[in-house]
Order: C-alpha cells, then structure tokens, then sequence
C-alpha cells in the first residue's frame, strides 16, 4: 500500500485542498509514475464545474502528466522504472474490442478518462494501464510537454485522421490554448496556414506559424475567404456563426470541431451538400497516434507556451485560467 498525497475537491467549483487515498497492489498491466508536473485542461474546469454530468468527488483532476516510472506490474516490458513517460486523457483500455483490435483505442467504449471515476494527476503519484501511458522523445522540455498530451493530440489528430496534405490549406479559429498549438502543428505539417482571431493576437499568430490572419469580428473579411481553405479547425468552445465558417471551405474541405462546444450547431445544409463540404469533430487520439505525436513535435521543436504554478497553488492556478488571461496553458509543478 502507497499513500498519494493530492489535491482534491469536494463540490462544484469548490476549492482544491490537500488529499490522501491508499494505493492497492499494482495490477499485472498497470504502472506507477511519479508525478512532475501537471498541465490543467479546459476539460479539468469542465470536470470541477460538472458541465458533462460525468464529475464524482472526491475530484482529483489531471490528465496531462509528465512523470517517471516508479513502479510496473508483472507484465509490463516496454516501460520500465526510471522512464519520463506521459499520460493523457485515457488511463485504460480494454483492449480486446474491435475498435481497439482496429488500432482506435480511444474511440472504445470501455475507455476509461485519467479524471473521471478514478483519481488523477494533481497529486506525487498517478497509476494507469501500461498501454496509456508514452515515453517522451528526450528531445521534448519535460517541463513544458504536459499540454501535448491531451491539448496538443487533440489538434494532432485532425491532421492524421483526416488525411490533410502538405498542400492544404488550413485555418486555425481561435488562438488560445488549442489553437495556438495548432498553428505550430499545422505549419510544421507543410500547409499554408492562416488564423482567425478577434483578441488582437495578430502578431502572435505569424509569430506562432500563422501566414496571415482574418479578422473574425470583420463580417466582410471573413466574407472575402470564401471558398479557401481545405480545412478550418475550430478550437473555441463557443457558439459562432458556423456558416459563415462552412462558406470558407473549398469544395469537400470540412469544418472540423475539437473546441468543447456544448450548445447545438446551427447549419444550413444546402450549401454543404452543394459543395460536398463537412462538420465533424473528434476526441485525442489512439496510444500510436499520441506516440506519432510527441515524436512530430520533438522533431519539429513544437512546444506549448506555458505559464507554471507550484501543486500548492493550484487554487490561483484555476483562477487564471477561468480568467482567460493564461497564455496559453498552465502546468503545476511538484518541484
């Protein structure tokens, strides 16, 4: 038995205090990692203000963990104690489904999330299934790699999944925690890339790898996009005019959603079928798409733009980001 020293809370939006729980025996597939810091997800305010009717508490979020192997079960061989590993969204898979066998895992139905019915990485000690968890390139800063696990696969996976060329062109909306990932994702990938921003993050966009900027408050400039790109990439979690975003796909190209939206979409369904365009989204990406990811970004030095807290303060660490003000993601460090 192993004491975990977290941080927890007990209500929604409640403040974060210190926690204990006893760690069981470690199961044959399963390690240990030794937390070193920890990136907080949007989805981690999602999950303490229960947004998706999915939160038990105690809560101990985190799911973007950058640690060392403490311990390994029985029949773990690729990992071994020692390694700098990373953990995301999902701890667990079952491994035996057609969706998993089909190299999808994160796409099953038994997934289990790092942060949901089980205890996560706001803590010295998180446990997962071998099969989730990734060494990290030691090219990669440690100390700033947290947010590619989970913010960084999440605009990853469109560019794998969907099949984006080198010659695409591709639009980023919204220039924030996501979208500035990618940006540096989707011009390392070879496309011309363009941002739509409204917060007088122009500068900062070409400087992130944007080759031009449109003005998303300016009806008539995003008018005057029509028909450009291949793909637009959507990482805000706020309702817009959809359609005028469909209006500036290319024949076939699509609107692609990993901003947490909740509210329905608004669509006009003439025009896409017109123009074969379509909308659709998805979730972070399987165990090879996440491995493929870190190395992409360790060869194309990609990293996130990081504001750092100690795990002490975790409680002002939400506070900046509930503020909007982080640029861009903010990781908790243990030491």
């Amino acid at each position: 038995m192993r004491t975990v020293h977290a941080w927890a809370t007990s209500e929604v939006n409640g403040v974060f205090s210190p926690y204990e729980y006893e760690l069981g025996a470690i199961d044959r597939d399963q390690v240990d990692i030794e937390v070193e810091s920890c990136g907080i997800c949007h989805s981690d305010l999602s999950m303490v203000e229960d947004v998706w009717d999915l939160t038990s508490f105690p809560l101990i979020p985190g799911h973007e963990v950058v640690g060392t192997i403490s311990a390994v079960g029985e029949q773990v061989s690729d990992l071994a104690v020692g390694d700098r590993v990373g953990l995301g969204w999902h701890a667990s898979y079952c491994m035996t489904c057609d969706v998993c066998l089909s190299g999808h895992h994160n796409l099953c139905a038994d997934a289990v999330p790092t942060v949901v019915g089980r205890h996560g990485g706001f803590a010295d000690v998180v446990r997962a299934d071998a099969a989730s968890v990734d060494k990290l390139p030691e090219e990669l800063d440690a100390k700033t790699a947290g947010p590619l696990l989970c913010g960084g696969m999440a605009v990853f996976g469109p560019l794998v999944e969907l099949g984006v060329s080198p010659t695409s062109s591709v639009a980023v909306v919204g220039i924030g925690g996501l979208g500035h990932l990618g940006l540096q994702f989707a011009r390392a990938w070879g496309c011309h890339v363009t941002a739509f921003t409204s917060s007088g993050k122009e500068q900062e966009a070409i400087e992130l790898g944007a080759h031009d900027t449109i003005n998303s408050r300016d009806p008539d400039a995003v008018k005057a996009a029509a028909g450009r790109f291949d793909l637009v990439l959507s990482t805000v979690n706020v309702p817009l005019d959809w359609n005028a975003y469909v209006a500036t796909l290319k024949p076939r190209g699509r609107l692609h959603m990993v901003g947490a939206v909740t509210e329905p979409l608004d669509l006009n369904l003439i025009p896409m079928m017109f123009g074969q365009q379509s909308v659709g989204s998805s979730p972070v990406g399987s165990p090879a798409t996440i491995r493929q990811m870190l190395r992409f970004a360790a060869r194309h030095d990609i990293r996130p733009v990081t504001e750092h807290f100690p795990m002490s303060e975790v409680n002002d660490a939400f506070d900046r980001l509930k503020s909007g003000r982080a640029r861009f993601r903010i990781v908790l460090d243990r030491h």
